[in-house]
């Protein structure tokens, strides 16, 4: 007899292998993607803050230009300055040639700190210091000596005329000078800011190219391997399927063979009962006629009397007890008629009733709507019931059982279920529970579940009982109408 589940060999395995497979790839490709980002964002961010130091260069150059620029243009002021005083003769004009040299000196500190690393142009920076001092000098004599001749010009301020212009010539050429190698070097920061940039684009091209290609990837990955999953699926649905199929046939076939145990068992019973009926009925009948002889033979007195009713009383027990053991396996004689088992069990529980009362049994119906008719012979058919019924109720302790009774149709069959949470059964008392004279009862027969039984068999149903210990035990009677 079958009893188990069947596995389903490497067809899980095999769709968790698909999954895995599945997951890994997906997970490889996302952490591929992730470090060539990573790599695209490391090599982004340093090619632009290289960016921004080449373009903080450029900006360097430009300071540097911008202040020789304004550099010159203050000694030019200072220099006009002192040419409108001498046209003019007025002090105002001198403003500007005063406040020139505090500028100038400012301008010149911040080329100064601005080429401070260029050891080329911190040379021409003190050359050009030396040509602003003897400019400014120059200018600075020319007034004096314009002051004392009367405000006239002479052949001495002459003189300083053409050698302030030989020292504004020496500074336009040094500033020049440091203007065009701050030129090339610009020229260079911005030859490096272009490749920068294209470097960048060519980054940025290229992690894009990368990222469609990952993706593309991951989709024909992921397209792949879920039409390999559903396959998978596929074949294990079928598989199921059949297996399902399989597992019917066989519980199907389980059931029959239980069944047809049962029968050959109660057929069995059956013969073994009227064998010993014939066998032991003789010598008792003997042994009947032979007190009911010494009786009369025998002159009466109390201690005889005794004996011999003793004889008889046992003798009559034995050959009471070999009738029920017929009656409970012999075929009876059944008058079919369509019946509503829900009012049977009805019925039968009525019957019940006073038992149900004093031990404080809770019960529990669930009918099937319809009523589920059945062929049976009331009669016998509510007997084999309340012997369940009775069976169950001694089965459980006072005020604490629960009787569940339910019926329900299974394809064209009605099935009857009558449950207990009772003591239980253990293997051994479920597999002899329908022999005659077996009983877990104290004052039981052990012939009660064997008509019941013979009342099930005999209405071509059958009935089958399933125990646990100590959680109960439950009848189930499966009446076929095909």
């Amino acid at each position: 007899i079958f009893k188990g589940k069947l596995p389903i060999p490497n067809l899980d395995l095999m769709i968790t292998n698909i999954v895995d497979r599945l997951a890994d790839r997906i997970r490889w490709g996302y952490f591929t993607a992730f470090l060539l980002l990573l790599i695209s964002y490391i090599l982004t961010f340093y090619i632009t803050k290289n960016l921004l130091y080449e373009a903080d260069q450029v900006n360097h150059t430009n300071k540097v230009m911008n202040n020789l620029d304004l550099l010159q243009s203050s000694i030019t002021d200072a220099e006009s300055s002192v040419r409108g005083y001498m046209v003019v003769k007025d002090e105002n004009f001198l403003d500007l040639f005063n406040k020139s040299p505090a500028k100038t000196d400012s301008l010149f500190n911040q080329v100064k700190i601005l080429v401070s690393g260029n050891d080329l142009e911190m040379q021409g920076l003190d050359t050009l210091k030396q040509l602003i001092a003897s400019k400014f000098q120059t200018l600075n004599s020319g007034i004096q000596i314009f002051r004392k001749n009367h405000f006239e010009l002479n052949d001495s301020m002459y003189e300083m005329g053409h050698l302030g212009k030989v020292y504004m010539d020496n500074i336009r050429r040094i500033a020049s000078k440091m203007q065009m190698t701050e030129k090339d070097l610009m020229t260079q920061r911005d030859n490096r800011l272009k490749s920068s940039s294209s470097l960048i684009i060519v980054i940025n091209i290229l992690s894009l190219i990368l990222a469609i290609l990952l993706a593309f990837y991951s989709v024909v990955t992921f397209n792949k391997e879920n039409l390999a999953k559903q396959k998978a699926d596929l074949n294990a649905d079928a598989f199921r399927k059949q297996l399902e199929i399989r597992i019917a046939e066989l519980h199907k076939l389980n059931n029959e063979l239980v069944e047809l145990k049962s029968i050959e068992k109660f057929a069995a019973t059956g013969r073994i009962a009227r064998t010993i009926a014939h066998e032991v009925r003789n010598p008792l009948t003997n042994i009947n006629l032979a007190a009911e002889h010494l009786k009369s033979e025998i002159s009466p007195n109390s201690e005889t009397d005794l004996l011999i009713e003793m004889i008889t009383r046992n003798g009559n027990r034995i050959n009471q007890l070999i009738s029920d053991l017929l009656n409970s396996t012999k075929v009876s004689q059944l008058e079919f008629v369509e019946h509503n088992v829900n009012v049977l069990l009805d019925e039968s529980l009525q019957l019940a009733n006073d038992r149900i009362e004093l031990k404080g049994v809770k019960v529990m119906k669930e009918y099937a709507p319809d009523g589920c008719p059945v062929l049976a012979d009331a009669d016998k058919i509510q007997i084999a019931f309340l012997n369940v019924i009775v069976n169950a109720i001694e089965a459980m302790q006072p005020n604490t059982g629960i009787l569940k009774i339910k019926t329900q149709h299974k394809n064209d069959d009605c099935v009857v279920t009558i449950s207990d949470n009772g003591k239980g059964m253990t293997k051994e008392e479920l597999s002899n529970l329908f022999e005659p004279y077996f009983t877990t009862k104290e004052n039981g027969t052990g012939l009660g579940l064997t008509n019941t039984q013979n009342i099930v068999l005999s209405h071509k149903a059958s009935i089958v009982a399933e125990s646990t210990p100590g959680q109960g035990t439950t009848f189930t009677i499966n009446f076929s109408n095909s």
